[in-house]
């Protein structure tokens, strides 16, 4: 990642986590009108113990020398969870955590985990290197989502599937809230490798396709592991819900197993069930 880039990541980041910390969650009075939600930067900065001119560089992405002693308290003001920090010390520092290893064109899965995709029968699931290709899915996934044998390899990046397949746009009842938990995933991996320009690349890309990435982009959280019931509304099924948990397969591919689970009593196994019958 390109210095100006690292550093105009750094920027954003820090000014979505300030306009999510109102005054009440920190111990401050509201006061007056307020321009735009959230702390103000001098308020980051009086909670932080730093000088607001120091923040201010800070937060429009100057190249200025920081301490992870003073990131910790920026990180305290701001009310940051783990995954958070741990983006904003990447970013900071530059320490992309992980070494920049080359992704082949095409990865192939280990036997071990295709045995996991097949036992899975009817818990919908996709595996996916560290920029977010697909590269497994099982029967399940296939019937609820679409069939991903059809699209070429090369194709089969799932946070642009996400935005430029109707089928998954008509899919998730809530599809904001959807998009947003892989975009969540998609930083935590931007900050752990910074070294490789691809991310850069791609998030470029995608705001130039789709108008609305670059919004939710912006709003996204930072979490390695989101675990949270999704509402789909599938055209043969109807409703079905499911519980996403997201699973990082050790080794150094890196890989990431996202499996969703029928919720129970709500039918939605049993919907799934019939699905898969009708159209195997």
């Amino acid at each position: 990642m390109k210095p100006e880039t690292r550093l105009q990541a750094l920027s954003e980041f820090l000014k979505t986590q300030r306009s999510k910390i109102h005054p009440h969650m920190v111990g401050l009075p509201v006061g007056g009108r307020r321009r735009t939600p959230g702390l103000r930067r001098e308020e980051v900065a009086q909670l932080a113990g730093v000088s607001t001119t120091w923040y201010t560089w800070l937060e429009q992405g100057r190249d200025i020398k920081v301490s992870i002693s003073v990131l910790d308290a920026i990180c305290n003001a701001l009310q940051l969870n783990t995954d958070e920090r741990k983006y904003l010390y990447a970013l900071a520092l530059e320490e992309g955590s992980k070494p920049n290893i080359t992704i082949e064109k095409e990865t192939k899965i280990s036997s071990s985990l295709e045995k996991i995709l097949q036992e899975l029968q009817y818990c919908p699931t996709i595996i996916s290197d560290r920029h977010c290709h697909i590269v497994g899915w099982n029967q399940a996934a296939r019937h609820v989502f679409l069939d991903f044998d059809k699209i070429p390899p090369e194709k089969r990046n799932l946070i642009n599937l996400l935005f430029s397949r109707k089928e998954f746009r008509s899919l998730a009842v809530n599809w904001e809230h959807f998009v947003k938990g892989f975009l969540a995933i998609f930083r935590t991996y931007y900050g752990q490798y910074m070294a490789d320009q691809w991310y850069s690349t791609f998030v470029q890309q995608m705001e130039q396709e789709y108008p609305e990435f670059q919004e939710l982009w912006n709003q996204s959280e930072v979490s390695s592991a989101p675990e949270v019931i999704i509402e789909f509304r599938h055209a043969k099924a109807g409703k079905m819900l499911f519980n996403l948990t997201s699973l990082q397969v050790q080794g150094e591919n890196d890989l990431r197993c996202s499996v969703y689970t029928p919720v129970d009593q709500t039918g939605t196994e049993a919907k799934l069930k019939r699905l898969i019958e009708n159209n195997s």
